[in-house]
């Protein structure tokens, strides 16, 4: 098992998470149960596999898990690319958040790579 609250990439999901939070608040009225709610719902999916993964004994089970964590970041960075041709954020802000899933994602399969080896 891991403890998955002191591995980076958990923590700086859960950063990623709240700043997305933050940032769907400005999206128009009629995006509150459409996209800020996949987004949302994908940002934290990062930091929950995270965290279902690490309970598990095999190191397999643990690689599987970081791979839906993966996935739900490239989900995320969809969100962001919808999001930026609606024009409900602007290039900046995409740029920034994008960084940080980038990020994260390049953290996961290193943490991935890591466990296989």
């Amino acid at each position: 098992m891991h403890n998955f609250r002191k591995l980076n990439v958990y923590e700086k999901a859960i950063e990623a998470g709240c700043e997305v939070r933050s940032m769907v608040r400005s999206f128009p009225k009629e995006e509150m149960f459409a996209l800020s709610q996949q987004f949302r719902r994908a940002v934290d999916s990062i930091a929950l596999n995270i965290a279902e993964g690490s309970g598990n004994n095999s190191e397999k089970e643990f690689s599987r898990f970081l791979e839906y964590s993966i996935r739900s970041a490239y989900e995320c960075i969809c969100c962001l690319d919808i999001a930026l041709k609606n024009s409900f954020i602007r290039h900046d802000v995409y740029d920034r958040v994008y960084s940080r899933i980038d990020e994260i994602i390049a953290m996961l399969i290193g943490l991935q790579r890591k466990i296989k080896e």
